[in-house]
């Protein structure tokens, strides 16, 4: 796929040359909650499904046998990582070193379902209503997807330790607590939002929807 990346982009398949070597480690505090909610998120999702934003594959384990997986990634040495999981996974699994934002390698119609777990948190919002165009776009009628996504809560507690975490969050992720993908994916006119669903606190919000069925590309 396109390897001529927004500054942006470029920007974050550069830290995570340096971050992939250690984000197993450094993300495994939160994983522990993660896990619990991995397998009640993919167990509906099957199908040809492109996971965007696979990272070092947490997910492929989760998903049902008769799912055919594509998994994106800006990121090779998370790639890497995820090569070793997708070994483990039940499904097939397919993984490519692709940007989410140009997907022109893919056919439109192609999926049902699409599926991202933090990473439009990692994503600018400059960046934001590209990468959903091209998920409307690769998403068949009526296909679904689900997005997890990290927010700043309205807890005065709970705020306060995002606060003091979101510089080290922001430099060695490329995560932000205040992005607006939920509004941009409500701008997109042949995609709908049925649910949204906070996991834990009002912080981990997971957003469900589909592509019209009366799409014409």
């Amino acid at each position: 796929m396109s390897t001529h990346l927004h500054p942006d982009n470029l920007a974050l398949r550069n830290k995570y040359r340096v971050t992939g070597w250690f984000y197993d480690i450094l993300d495994y505090p939160w994983e522990r909650q993660y896990r619990k909610w991995r397998p009640s998120l993919l167990e509906s999702v099957q199908g040809q499904v492109l996971e965007a934003g696979v990272g070092t594959g947490h997910n492929l384990a989760s998903y049902p046998s008769d799912a055919q997986v594509t998994g994106i990634d800006l990121s090779k040495r998370m790639l890497a990582k995820a090569h070793r999981r997708a070994q483990r996974a039940a499904c097939n699994v397919e993984l490519v070193q692709a940007d989410a934002t140009q997907l022109q390698a893919l056919s439109a119609n192609q999926y049902d379902w699409y599926i991202a777990t933090f990473l439009y948190c990692v994503m600018p919002d400059t960046l934001q209503p590209v990468a959903l165009a091209e998920m409307a776009r690769v998403l068949k009628r009526g296909g679904q997807f689900k997005l997890v996504e990290i927010l700043y809560s309205n807890d005065p507690g709970i705020r306060r330790r995002q606060e003091r975490m979101a510089a080290f969050v922001h430099r060695v992720y490329g995560a932000r607590f205040d992005r607006q993908t939920l509004s941009h994916i409500r701008a997109i006119p042949n995609l709908e939002v049925t649910q949204t669903t906070f996991l834990k606190d009002d912080t981990y919000l997971l957003i469900e929807g589909r592509k019209s069925a009366g799409t014409v590309e």
